[in-house]
């Protein structure tokens, strides 16, 4: 069966009647989860479901929820995690395994409400100047521990049997704007950048999918990576990413243009999938249209990605919770 190239959303808590028939339609590749889709747990499994029942298939449904600052689930549907991540790497050596355990918790939070994806890792690298917007999202600033640390970021999403996506390819910490709102760019040379902000996203490119940067990168193009062909050509020859990839939100004030427009030129450079957010009913429509069916080889990388998910691994949640506390030094969540 051959998807739709885009993750889009739903308005409320369950799935309108124009919704479903919408997406029984143009069959989207998966969805994604906002704090406006989250109410209860049961609520929560039934929209899912409705997914799922719309489009006739166990589809990929995701959701932002990073374990620090960026949090769509919240107390008492799930923990509250603290501290925020750039905190994490203060473990030292324990770092790796404090990550695992956190993600693997969010990995049981997650599909046991019917949610098999997480926006995560995210190997950006922080810096003095990475913008407010993401800084206390970075694990670290040294290119080798945040490789170590999204390994194992994954690692617990993939045991609990959650997909993850890495993110911001090909990497966002050099951003002084936040591109919710602005277009970052950034003056570095390519020989500079494949030392510092490619390496993680190299260290990780076997993951099964991945997630863009809406910048520039001035010297090499003077597209947002999102929109240009010659990025994505990076990120697949240089970075060595052969998973899938989807645009970060076509809604972000960083693109110009609209979302319909965006969706179409994001695949036609080389993105596998548009991920569209908060528009109405209509735009999402235009959006879908625009966007068609996959390529082949965008198909092929969404077959290869579905097929890495797998039952989770046993997980004994008291142990897991005491182990992280303990190698945190203390409370690590609340609710």
């Amino acid at each position: 069966m051959r998807f739709g190239a885009v993750i889009t959303d739903a308005e409320g808590l369950r799935l309108t009647p124009d919704e479903k028939a919408l997406f029984k339609e143009i069959n989207p590749f998966g969805f994604i989860l906002f704090a406006r889709n989250i109410e209860s747990a049961d609520q929560t499994r039934a929209l899912c479901e409705d997914f799922r029942e719309a489009v006739g298939r166990n589809c990929l449904i995701t959701v932002d929820q990073e374990g620090g600052r960026v949090q769509r689930l919240r107390a008492p549907l799930a923990r509250e995690w603290m501290p925020p991540l750039d905190h994490v790497a203060r473990a030292g050596d324990q770092a790796e395994r404090a990550m695992y355990l956190r993600y693997r918790l969010i990995a049981q939070e997650l599909l046991a409400l019917g949610i098999d994806s997480n926006c995560a890792p995210m190997v950006d690298l922080a810096r003095a100047e990475t913008h407010a917007f993401l800084k206390n999202r970075c694990y670290a600033s040294d290119p080798m521990q945040v490789s170590a640390i999204g390994r194992a970021v994954a690692n617990g999403h993939l045991d609990g049997g959650v997909l993850p996506v890495v993110k911001h390819m090909p990497g966002h910490g050099l951003s002084t704007l936040d591109s919710h709102h602005d277009l970052p760019h950034v003056d570095l040379s390519l020989e500079a950048l494949e030392d510092a902000d490619f390496a993680p996203f190299r260290a990780l490119n076997d993951l099964p999918m991945g997630m863009t940067a809406h910048l520039v990168y001035d010297q090499i193009d003077p597209r947002p990576a999102t929109i240009s062909a010659g990025m994505m050509t990076l990120i697949r020859d240089r970075i060595g990413f052969d998973g899938l990839i989807m645009t970060d939100d076509i809604t972000m004030k960083a693109l110009q243009g609209t979302p319909a427009e965006l969706a179409r030129r994001a695949l036609d450079a080389g993105c596998d999938v548009a991920l569209h957010c908060n528009g109405t009913f209509e735009e999402r429509a235009l959006v879908l249209e625009a966007a068609g069916e996959m390529s082949d080889a965008a198909q092929a990388r969404a077959d290869r990605a579905l097929a890495t998910r797998q039952p989770p691994q046993e997980l004994d949640i008291q142990a897991a919770e005491a182990e992280l506390s303990a190698l945190m030094g203390g409370q690590v969540y609340a609710g």
